[in-house]
């Protein structure tokens, strides 16, 4: 970009930090169920729309694989979590790898979004934060329990 800017009567300012930091991240959630209804296939996760709000809120796309891959087929699926409300969704109409009931799935690109815009919303505790270094991973961020939430209640 240098060579086309210089000597331009401007000053550029980037923000690096979201597309280093976003693909750095990944959430990962479980499976809890799997279940078609309407002709449409569902696949009922752990995680929610207060876990990570970006699909629910402008429909941003984050790339749903299974952790450990069968090989199976892929189907179209909607990925929903487990809050009552018709925009707790991760994902709609997606192809995924046929998965079960205890999977474990990586949301991608999750790294500049996921914690950061997460709220307790329905009374969810937020879940652990981990990194993953060269030697290994360490927590950062412990999983927030109940007594969190009301802690600062009167």
């Amino acid at each position: 970009m240098i060579p086309f800017v210089r000597g331009l009567p401007l000053t550029v300012l980037l923000e690096p930090g979201r597309s280093l930091v976003a693909a750095a991240g990944a959430m990962l959630t479980r499976v809890i169920a799997v279940k078609e209804s309407h002709g449409k296939r569902f696949v009922i996760v752990d995680a929610g729309m207060n876990d990570l709000l970006r699909p629910a809120l402008y429909g941003a796309h984050h790339r749903i694989e299974p952790v450990v891959s069968r090989g199976g087929a892929m189907t179209r699926v909607d990925v929903v979590g487990p809050v009552c409300e018709t925009g707790d969704f991760l994902a709609r109409a997606r192809e995924l790898e046929e998965v079960a009931a205890g999977d474990l799935l990586a949301v991608r690109d999750t790294g500049a979004y996921s914690f950061v815009m997460s709220s307790n919303y329905n009374q969810r505790p937020r879940p652990a934060e981990v990194l993953v270094e060269e030697d290994g991973v360490r927590l950062i961020r412990r999983r927030e329990t109940f007594e969190d939430l009301v802690r600062t209640e009167v």
